[in-house]
């Protein structure tokens, strides 16, 4: 998750979800958002006692394994994009498209409805994300604060990339940067800001995720299939959102790179589903 989350275009929740643990990861979050939000109205013991529920034997050793990989592979990552972007873009690409095939599995029913809300989410988020800025020079540190709350939020979303937003508000290379310098003043303020975004936004996605599944699901997979115009490998790979479409000559290695990420992506949900790694809530509090 945390390799996926430094790639624009790329989500970690994508990968959450295609090894069965997304639905889980939801609810601890929401959980220890609740527990934060008893302590900052105050009350310390009903703090305590939902800090309690918090599936921590699952929680911490994500949340370990995702602050390793963004501390480590923040610059290899970045060197293969720029040295390989239009590879790197295939296998993503190759990488997202297996998933929306792992996700359209969790959808119990599919109907007109849903439907119809996979090809105006897919339609609205190809148009979004489209959109770009130019990078923000010298950013004060509420800059970050506000980045990382609105990114946090996408970095939970499969096929919504919180770096992608990241770029979109022109944050990317300065975060960036204050990662691989080891800013610490940054670090900090960009992680406050992506903590209170988060207890925000997992509360309300539980609770969707809860009543409205199905629903919830076509959306995201509707995300997904959107959020694959700033994965497609030509002209430029993840360096632009605009597409074009290969010559003879360039089409035949970057789609085998698709097909195998796609492919390994398949073979990861296959794994999962029959090692019986998908939890849902409700098992969870049990």
């Amino acid at each position: 998750m945390g390799s996926a989350d430094i790639v624009p275009g790329v989500s970690g929740g994508t990968v959450a979800l295609v090894l069965g643990i997304y639905e889980r990861l939801v609810h601890a979050i929401r959980t220890g958002s609740g527990a934060l939000g008893s302590l900052v109205r105050g009350r310390p013991r009903q703090a305590r006692d939902r800090l309690k529920e918090v599936d921590w034997p699952f929680l911490i050793p994500l949340l370990i394994g995702i602050g390793i990989a963004l501390v480590t592979l923040a610059s290899v990552i970045e060197t293969q994009l720029e040295e390989h972007p239009t590879r790197m873009a295939a296998i993503f690409f190759g990488l997202v498209a297996g998933s929306i095939f792992i996700a359209a599995r969790l959808v119990k029913r599919w109907d007109a409805l849903r439907i119809g809300i996979v090809v105006i989410v897919a339609a609205g988020a190809f148009f979004v994300l489209g959109l770009r800025s130019s990078d923000v020079t010298d950013p004060a540190l509420w800059a970050f604060f506000a980045a990382a709350s609105v990114a946090i939020i996408a970095m939970i979303l499969p096929g919504v990339s919180g770096s992608f937003l990241l770029l979109m508000l022109g944050m990317y290379e300065a975060v960036i940067a204050a990662v691989n310098d080891r800013d610490i003043a940054v670090l900090a303020v960009f992680g406050i800001g992506a903590i209170i975004g988060l207890a925000l936004f997992s509360t309300l996605l539980d609770w969707l995720l809860e009543h409205h599944h199905d629903t919830v699901m076509a959306a995201l997979i509707g995300l997904m299939a959107g959020s694959l115009r700033v994965l497609w490998p030509w002209p430029d790979g993840v360096d632009t959102a605009s597409v074009s479409w290969p010559s003879a000559d360039q089409w035949l290695t970057k789609t085998l790179w698709a097909l195998a990420a796609a492919a390994l992506v398949l073979g990861i949900g296959w794994m999962a589903d029959h090692r019986g790694a998908t939890r849902t809530p409700e098992t969870t509090v049990s």
